[in-house]
């Protein structure tokens, strides 16, 4: 094969329709859009969502809930996460955005306790799950909460 044998798969690429440009085209006169009405006029059709004046689906259905202001979205990490780090190391939330486990830090970090710890580590972290501190502890490590 050569540069100038290249050529696009076929059916990936379309000439462009011409719309109203003589009889002849096939798209002339109406340019396709039909006879009077609202979609034929420019700036024509309706908004989304429009229902054509009935009360549209999204007031007939009740309002649920509501958004808590104060609440706090914490970064997770797994305890299984931290067996990357060698033993004896002070994890802190810095260590972790560094070595790009966490990437927003958002309200904070929670350890939690999914897979296996196997090296013994201090950590620093907003917040711990129970069996996070139960296999942390037994690995030898200790938690602190910032």
């Amino acid at each position: 094969m050569k540069l100038h044998e290249l050529s696009p798969a076929p059916g990936s690429r379309h000439t462009r329709k011409r719309v109203g440009r003589g009889t002849g085209s096939g798209k002339g006169k109406t340019a396709g859009r039909g006879h009077k009405g609202q979609n034929s006029r420019s700036g024509g059709g309706v908004r989304p969502g429009f229902e054509g004046g009935q009360n549209p689906i999204f007031n007939r259905l009740p309002k649920r809930g509501f958004t808590n202001i104060h609440r706090k979205e914490y970064a997770v990490v797994n305890v299984d996460e931290l067996n990357k780090f060698a033993a004896g190391t002070e994890i802190t939330p810095e260590t972790l955005k560094e070595s790009g486990i966490v990437k927003n830090a958002k309200s904070g970090i929670k350890i939690l306790g999914t897979g296996e710890i196997t090296v013994s580590l201090s950590v620093k972290a907003n917040k711990f799950s129970q069996t996070a501190v139960a296999k942390i502890e037994a690995a030898g490590g200790k938690t602190e909460v910032i």
